[in-house]
């Protein structure tokens, strides 16, 4: 796996068919998307939840978050609000597993940390 650019990245290359590129801004949206499904978790950090999503667009689930790959292994940081009542670091380990799994199934590439970040607790249930 080689990095074609800063924002793109090959995950297939096969010189009879050709090769497949991802763009980091979709590895966002997928964190995005795994972070929001987890329970206990209001929003992504400046209020992006998957309720808004539909009315937004899918780049505005990368708000956020932020990703670097380097030598094909991936580290997502992604800043969170979350619900009042729910545990910390129980929810925050359920979204590091779910960010984790979405990316490395969807995309192949090769998780190597979840960084999470609480920004804010939300009183109002959604």
């Amino acid at each position: 796996m080689r990095e074609e650019n800063q924002n793109s990245y090959t995950i297939q290359s096969d010189e009879t068919i050709g090769q497949v590129q991802i763009a980091d801004e979709v590895v966002a949206i997928i964190a995005g998307l795994a972070a929001t499904e987890v329970e206990g978790v209001s929003s992504m950090a400046g209020n992006i939840t998957n309720e808004l999503v539909s009315k937004l667009g899918m780049r505005s689930l990368s708000r956020g978050i932020k990703i670097n790959v380097e030598d094909g292994e991936v580290t997502v940081d992604v800043a969170l609000n979350i619900d009042y009542g729910y545990s910390v670091p129980k929810t925050s380990r359920l979204v590091q597993e779910k960010v984790k799994a979405s990316i490395e199934n969807m995309t192949g590439l090769t998780v190597k940390d979840v960084n999470i970040s609480i920004a804010s607790v939300c009183m109002e249930k959604h």
